[in-house]
């Protein structure tokens, strides 16, 4: 049944309370998967419908935080189109390949990837704003960003978010807040899109999923006024602590075949 409870009450209250931090930090830096994915799995679901259940809330989380960077003008679709539509085909090929793609060499890769964000910002410093707004916003490089990223988010997740802020920190004009911005509204993106297949694949468990999505959502709201309110300042520690957990998670994860 869609809205059986496959979990205790006092679990699916903890879940939530995971959920509400876990959109906090991903509203501000991404990683929030970091603390929901694990969650799911030590509440015993099967990692398929971890997978399907993680998406549903993360949904919710990523579309609050989109749109409060939409609505301070921190985020101008407009200008992202290639992008959006980029990240919308790669998430929904990444999804339906998710249980046919050998992932081990990705997932091998992933703590160097991430670990590299963070030391790129550590070392490198935080872009300024440009000092002219009206900048043009390149086209070349967003839809191939968007696939790549997209279908990465598809097939497996974690640190999503934090690609999405180096990338785009790295290839077009934009401060660190505005990265940000476009992060968290590209997230929404892959989410709903490798929702879509989950949901046509019954892998879903929507009770745990809607009370998650529903803390999710209120922790990023919270999360991306604090992000927008503090700046690059407020995002910069936080971003770069999250992909070093994220980094020590996942090296312990798959080098060292912990869980």
């Amino acid at each position: 049944m869609p809205f059986e409870l496959s979990v205790d009450p006092t679990t699916l209250a903890i879940l939530a309370a995971v959920a509400f931090v876990a959109g906090f930090i991903d509203a501000i830096a991404g990683g929030g998967g970091l603390l929901t994915t694990p969650a799911l799995l030590t509440a015993g679901m099967p990692p398929h419908l971890v997978l399907g259940t993680n998406k549903l809330s993360s949904t919710f989380g990523s579309a609050t935080a989109g749109f409060t960077y939409y609505k301070r003008k921190l985020f101008h679709p407009a200008q992202w189109r290639h992008a959006l539509v980029g990240t919308f085909i790669g998430a929904l090929i990444g999804a339906v390949i998710a249980h046919y793609l050998p992932a081990e060499w990705l997932n091998k890769m992933l703590p160097v990837i991430v670990f590299a964000c963070g030391i790129y910002l550590l070392f490198g410093g935080t872009p300024k704003a440009p000092l002219d707004v009206n900048i043009p916003i390149k086209k070349k490089w967003q839809a191939p960003q968007g696939f790549t990223l997209g279908f990465y988010d598809g097939v497996a997740g974690p640190g999503t978010g934090a690609f999405w802020t180096v990338s785009t920190l790295l290839l077009y004009p934009v401060d660190l807040v505005k990265a940000s911005g476009v992060a968290r509204s590209m997230n929404f993106v892959s989410n709903a899109a490798a929702l879509s297949v989950f949901i046509f694949s019954g892998q879903v468990d929507w009770a745990v999923g809607l009370a998650m999505g529903s803390s999710l959502m209120v922790g990023a709201f919270f999360g991306a006024r604090t992000a927008i309110s503090g700046g690059a300042k407020f995002i910069r520690p936080v971003f770069i602590t999250v992909v070093l957990a994220l980094t020590v998670r996942l090296a312990w994860q798959h080098w060292f075949g912990q869980a």
